[in-house]
This record gives C-alpha cells, structure tokens and sequence, in this order.
C-alpha cells in the first residue's frame, strides 16, 4: 500500500528563520545534522471494515477514502553513515498545545546513532486550533508554512505511512534522498500522551495493513485509542476536545510480530491499569513509580522552546492551592528505553520486565508506602531514596490539571529520620543508581550525572 507521497526541501527561509519545535540541542557537537521537509500526496483513510471496536485490539481495519494534504517532517541524523545504528525513530509529533511540540533529543538518541524524523501529522499541528487560537505552522510563519494543509486528522494515519515511506529501507534513494543516503535497516514508531492515543490506534488498524514500522516505543500512554475517523469539525477547538475524541480503553492487539514496549509514569496507571496485559516476546510495559506525566523539567523545556518560538513566556496556569510539580527526571529511563528498544529490533533480546506499580480498590487506585509514594513499579534514584512525597497526581479531579503530578519536600525531622548522615543517603543514592543499571532502566553514562545532582543537593 503505497501513499506515494511527494518530497520537497530541505526547506529554509521564512520569516522566523528556522522552524517550528526545532531542537535546543546544538546537533552539530554531535555530528548530526537538522534538516526540514514538505511532502504532499493523498493520505488514505480508514474505517473498521466490521464497525466492531474489539477489546482485544485484534481491529479489522480498511481503506475508506483518500484526502490531499501538504505537511512537513524535521529529519535528524548523523553526518557519518558509520555512527547510524540502522534505525530510524518516526515520531508522531504532539499537537495538545495547539501546536506542534517536539522533544525527543535525549542523549541516547544520539550517542546511540539513531535517526530521528518527526513528523506534523495532524491538522491541529497545521492550523491549531481555531480562529481564535491559531497557533498552528501556517498561523506562526505564512512565508515558510503558508502552503500547508491538512483535511482533518482522518488523514494523519495515511500521512504518516508516507512520511514512514519516505525514510524506511524500500525509499527512493535519489538524488534528493532526505536521509543522506544512510542505510535504513528499520522503523520505530513513537508518540507520547495523545501522539501515543494516535499510534495506538495505528497499531492496532492500520500496522497489519501497511508492516511498516518494526517496532513500537509508547510514552506515558493513557491507554486510549484515537478514533480512525470522525464525523466533526476537522479539528478540535481546544485541549479538551482533543481528550473528549479519545475512545475508551483497549488492549494492544497481541498477534502481530512486531516488538511494543510502553513506557508510563504513575500519572497513566489509574487509566492504563486497565488495559494492562502480560510482558511477553513482544510486549513490555515499564511503570515508573513517583514521577509525573508533565515533570517540572519536561515542563521547563517546553517553556524554554515556547519562548524562542513565539517571544513571549507560555502563559501560566493558576497555581492556587496546587503543589508543585512533580521534580523527577524521566530522561534516563526514556534513554534507556531506546536503548532497550534498539537491542530488542537488533538481538531479539526483550527489555528487562520491570515491576508493575500496585493499583487497589475501586476505582483504580494507586497504593502508597509510608511516605506517601507509589509501590512497586520502575524506582528511579530520587524514588528510591526520596527526600519528598513524589506522585503522579496533583490532586485536582481535572485529568489536564493532574498531569504535573506534585513534589512536597519531606520535613527536616523525616529527613533525619530516614537518613541520619549525609554519607548514609549518598551510599543510599548509589546502591541506588547500581540497582537501577543492573536493572536495565538507567544507563551506566548516567550514573556519574545522577550520583553529582545527588552530592550537590542542600539536603539531607
């Protein structure tokens, strides 16, 4: 099934001079290269052949139309054809701000020699939302972006096949090849939040179709699926229209042969508790105890590429009778994850299975230790050896407004209490970190970085 997409770039110019989301990272310290693409065609769109939304996730998917669209990718690889380890990361961009935010720089995605395409699948990410917040690629740089257009996000599955097409191993290799000739072995799909909602759905209608993709990484994943197509305005007006699209909980189907690992923060479970299945050959799920969908570092980033992109700070929510975010850093584990990912599609060789967080009562809730963080599930470090009450949750009954988790800093009488000597927490730390390592969640180039925010720290 070919979309037979049309390429065109790299782009440049416009009135902004670079584009939208691009990296904070200078990629070129570590021989990479950032380049931006136009691709156009007609995007297929699909229906369930038998109107049947299985539980299981085994969806019998079909083409139901085609629509013509014009989107963009950013493409990220290495310069020298020898550091590229064969896989190429896909990445559905998210579009929950109303415009397109795309973060995936970690260290490992270039230490590790990956290659990154992210791609501007939805009309949310062309247009934005509405008129009255249109914050979308057109709105932002009309001399750059203003031939772009995207029907509805029936079309983003199709348009993703194509941008997928455009840089897997069967691509056209001439003389305006977007990958620079790199020799493309494999494809890993990821998104995360509503990105992984997206791929959800992809997986489970729309992979048997194409097998494209040779794995699938999901990042702090509800569980939710996204609808295949929709009956309403080709866009949703705002945050909350894009949550009310999602369809209730299914599984990932379990037939196909193609690796998936989902990597979730406690904030997830509640949800995705339910539609919780067994590690096997193919699947994994990771669940990291005390950390937050939207940490106060992943927070400070976005504020950060907010800020170059559109000269103005992202306008703050109201904080009243809120703590604060949650402080835990998920880059080490989402670096091992790729890590795991790529030894997976390589040797065959699953992630480690990791310890599921405990979820009790009804409904689903997440049970606590004395100190008021989550047991069981993945411990990274500043869980495991905690000098604050760590959750997923703020508390609010507003899913958006939990997404920050909270941080509350344990009392100094507890801090003496569970560490009478600054040398016992450090030793704590470092037991910790090597637990971790041995593990399989944290990487060891990690350990010195983790072991030295730990020793500059005030406290305990």
């Amino acid at each position: 099934m070919s979309e037979s997409a049309r390429l065109t770039g790299p782009v440049s110019g416009g009135t902004r001079g670079w584009p939208m989301s691009t990296t904070l990272v200078d990629v070129s310290t570590y021989g990479y290269v950032e380049e931006e693409y136009f691709f156009e065609g007609d995007a297929t769109t699909y229906r369930l052949a038998d109107g049947e939304l299985r539980a299981d996730g085994r969806w019998t998917a079909e083409p139901s139309d085609t629509h013509p669209f014009k989107t963009r990718m950013i493409i990220r690889r290495p310069v020298d054809a020898a550091k590229f380890n064969g896989t190429v990361i896909v990445s559905w961009i998210n579009v929950s701000m109303g415009s397109d935010m795309f973060q995936l720089d970690t260290p490992e995605t270039f230490e590790g020699g990956f290659a990154v395409v992210a791609v501007s699948a939805q009309a949310v990410g062309v247009h934005g939302f509405d008129t009255a917040s249109p914050q979308g690629l057109v709105s932002w740089d009309p001399e750059r972006y203003g031939s772009l257009a995207i029907p509805s996000d029936d079309a983003s599955y199709g348009i993703f096949t194509a941008a997928a097409q455009l840089v897997g191993p069967k691509r056209d290799l001439g003389a305006n090849d977007p990958m620079g000739g790199l020799d493309v072995k494999r494809l890993l799909a990821t998104g995360a939040s509503q990105s992984a909602a997206r791929l959800h759905t992809y997986f489970n209608a729309v992979q048997p179709l194409t097998n494209l993709f040779d794995g699938f990484l999901l990042d702090v994943h509800f569980g939710w699926v996204a609808p295949l197509s929709t009956e309403n305005a080709s866009r949703e007006p705002n945050l909350q229209g894009v949550v009310d699209l999602f369809q209730p909980v299914t599984r990932l189907r379990d037939d196909l042969d193609i690796p998936v690992l989902v990597v979730n923060t406690e904030t997830e479970t509640p949800t995705y508790f339910r539609v919780r299945q067994p590690d096997t050959e193919m699947f994994r799920l990771w669940e990291a105890a005390g950390t937050a969908h939207a940490s106060s570092s992943s927070i400070q980033e976005v504020m950060i590429k907010f800020e170059r992109d559109w000269g103005t700070s992202l306008p703050a929510s109201p904080t009243l009778d809120r703590p604060s975010p949650n402080t835990v850093n998920l880059r080490p584990l989402r670096d091992a994850s790729l890590f795991q990912m790529q030894r997976w599609l390589t040797e065959h060789i699953p992630p480690p299975a990791q310890p599921r967080i405990e979820i009790g009562g009804e409904p689903p809730t997440v049970v606590r230790d004395a100190n008021g963080i989550a047991r069981g599930g993945i411990r990274l470090p500043t869980v495991a050896v905690p000098t604050a009450k760590l959750t997923g949750s703020s508390g609010s009954a507003n899913l958006i407004e939990n997404l920050p988790g909270s941080s509350e800093p344990f009392s100094p009488e507890t801090l003496k209490t569970l560490y009478p000597t600054r040398e016992l927490y450090l030793e704590k730390v470092e037991k910790a970190v090597s637990a971790g390592i041995a593990a399989g969640f944290i990487l060891p180039r990690d350990a010195a970085r983790i072991m030295l925010e730990a020793e500059s720290s005030a406290t305990p």
